[in-house]
């Protein structure tokens, strides 16, 4: 075993691969990451309140939301990328582990951000689409863009995390999958998406009215994620999972409400993308003629900076930018300008030999670059056509120059300190064997733990074995538990039992609230609507906290209105009501989970009708309730 490991390890460090798929995955990251944090801080007062906006036990949240969100920022952008990668993983298990957030609130992706955050750390995720690849490059202004090689990484950094955050994670929920009826009857996407709470807005009723297609979707994902691991690595085969898997993931994000759980899962596709293709997606935006040649001064360093900055956010290869002192001389279009004229500003000429000169010249470039034309557009405007030429002539009138001969000073490049420049490019050429055989252990040591987490729920949980009556049960019980708190809190190793038969199995009854405004009339608070569905922005963490803890197959009374007092609090103030002057309605309505397919289920759940089964009434910032003792026999 180990040595099989070793060889594959080994194999894939030595291979190269461009830097794309990993550049785009902290990016997306990021991005991900940053939309959660904006999601948090719109729903702070109902997650980290006891009492929202009465009771406000965590002032200081925005504030720690806001550095997040900046450190999120940096990471989508890859800025400083090491420390903010650090950062940010360090926020996520803070903000996972030791708030209402790891009770209450479950994401339902939150591990899984975690484990991703996990390899990133060790992921060189700068080298392409980052803010620091631009760093590095302005350190020596004088070194051509031409000069730089494309930028590699060991194709390790793309295998690896696939097959521990992906390939392992969907092994899991296979296994749990066994367990529940309906998967076994190919009904474990179309259940779901026929449970209103648990539906998008998109109406997909045609499609779950197909019992074949919903069957070959249900069979095909459980055949996908079985296999996943063993396979996703082979060439013929690598193309087959990366559709599938993106067209799942997309699915989810689409028909289900927990859309940040299928947009985190997506985002890890673009490591599974072929090496092949990332070069010939690079030919096809890449213009073949460079639609504007521009010329600068050589030795300027300003002037330099600015054709590294330019170039590097030409994504699209459409400007070229080329010497004045070297390569002027051999274009007609700039003969009548003095070379003394020429250095004082960046002039340009297009395919048709249209000459520009200063602000022109960059707006031109703007228009070229085509996702920054709006912005090439706005300098077209008076007042600001003015006020960026004024800008322009001072800093390029005082701009200073360095005199050199042949060949101007390259200077020294900024250090690579990333975790990954010092561990796969330091150690492991230094001592590739050495480097290869403790990853190895590494490796076989995360399969331990994800096997200990899927051993624990997946099977010894579930099997109808008496494992109370073995002396050795209890000490092994405890020390698995102790292995998933650790993998699950630093690594993200956690089970994946999601949407199984012991979460729908009685889930047959569903409660939403509404409120009878000054007129008299009963309205519907923007939480859950008249069809059952959590409305947006209800979604994620917010729909887990009703949907998975509030109310369930057994409902707890306790739980029940701790959350009835969170949620009316939270949209009576949002919603503009004076809460001591309002009566909410507690209503309920009957739904069907089966485990069989049922011709139009979705409907039959949207059309059952509401009965009002209690109230909720606030006085002087204390709530009462009026509902049954007992709402499970209702």
């Amino acid at each position: 075993m180990f040595q099989l490991v070793f060889n594959k390890i080994h194999h894939s460090l030595l291979k190269k691969a461009p830097a794309t798929g990993i550049g785009l995955l902290r990016l997306f990251y990021g991005l991900v990451t940053l939309q959660e944090i904006i999601f948090l801080t719109y729903f702070n007062h109902l997650i980290f309140d006891p009492l929202p906006f009465i009771d406000v036990e965590f002032p200081s949240i925005p504030l720690f939301l806001g550095l997040w969100g900046i450190v999120a920022f940096c990471v989508a952008i890859g800025y400083r990328y090491q420390f903010a990668i650090i950062a940010n993983y360090v926020f996520w298990i803070v903000f996972v582990n030791f708030t209402p957030m790891q009770r209450d609130f479950d994401g339902g992706f939150d591990t899984f951000m975690i484990g991703v955050g996990f390899f990133l750390l060790f992921m060189p995720g700068d080298r392409a689409f980052s803010i620091d690849s631009l760093r590095y490059k302005l350190s020596t202004p004088f070194k051509h863009y031409s000069e730089y090689p494309k930028a590699t990484v060991s194709a390790l950094t793309y295998h690896l995390p696939v097959f521990i955050c992906l390939g392992l994670l969907y092994l899991d929920s296979d296994i749990h999958k066994l367990f529940a009826p309906h998967w076994r009857n190919g009904l474990g996407s179309w259940l779901p998406a026929t449970q209103p709470y648990y539906v998008s807005a998109l109406d997909t009723s045609p499609l779950l009215n197909i019992e074949l297609l919903q069957k070959t979707i249900g069979y095909t994902i459980m055949v996908f994620q079985m296999s996943f691991v063993f396979f996703f690595a082979h060439r013929q085969l690598r193309v087959v999972y990366l559709l599938l898997g993106m067209a799942m993931h997309l699915g989810i994000t689409l028909t289900l409400n927990i859309y940040p759980f299928g947009i985190g899962m997506l985002i890890c596709y673009t490591l599974l993308i072929p090496f092949k293709w990332w070069r010939e997606i690079a030919t096809w935006f890449k213009a073949n003629q460079p639609g504007l040649i521009v010329f600068y001064d050589q030795q300027c360093p300003l002037c330099n900076r600015t054709v590294l900055t330019l170039n590097h956010f030409d994504i699209f290869g459409r400007i070229d930018f080329k010497s004045a002192q070297q390569f002027a001389a051999d274009y007609p279009g700039m003969a009548a300008v003095e070379m003394n004229v020429l250095l004082t500003d960046l002039y340009a000429l297009d395919k048709n030999n249209n000459r520009y000169s200063g602000v022109e010249t960059y707006r031109q470039i703007m228009l070229k670059m085509l996702y920054l034309a709006p912005v090439g557009m706005l300098l077209e405007l008076p007042g600001i056509k003015d006020f960026a030429n004024r800008t322009y002539r001072s800093i390029a009138d005082s701009r200073q120059r360095i005199t050199c001969d042949n060949e101007c000073y390259i200077g020294s490049s900024l250090p690579d300190n990333t975790f990954y420049h010092q561990l796969f490019e330091g150690y492991a050429r230094q001592k590739p064997k050495a480097f290869t055989r403790k990853l190895a252990k590494i490796v076989l040591a995360l399969l331990f733990l994800q096997i200990n987490s899927t051993v624990h729920y997946g099977l010894a949980y579930r099997l109808p074995l008496a494992y109370e009556k073995w002396p050795i049960s209890q000490p092994l019980s405890q020390a698995s538990n102790a292995l998933l708190m650790v993998s699950s809190t630093f690594l993200g190793i956690t089970p994946h039992a999601l949407y199984l038969h012991d979460h729908f199995a009685g889930y047959d009854r569903i409660l939403a609230i509404t409120y009878i405004d000054p007129q008299g009339n009963e309205q519907w608070l923007p939480f859950v609507n008249e069809q059952g569905r959590l409305l947006a922005p209800n979604w994620g963490r917010v729909h887990s906290m009703w949907a998975n803890i509030a109310v369930t197959p057994t409902i707890n009374n306790i739980r029940l209105r701790k959350f009835i007092m969170k949620v009316t609090a939270f949209w009576g103030q949002k919603s503009g009501l004076n809460l001591d002057d309002v009566t909410f309605n507690i209503k309920m309505k009957k739904i069907a989970p089966p485990t069989q397919w049922v011709p139009d289920q979705l409907h039959k759940n949207f059309l059952s009708q509401w009965l009002t089964i209690g109230t909720v009434h606030w006085v002087d910032k204390q709530i009462s309730y009026d509902l049954p003792m007992d709402i499970n026999s209702l």
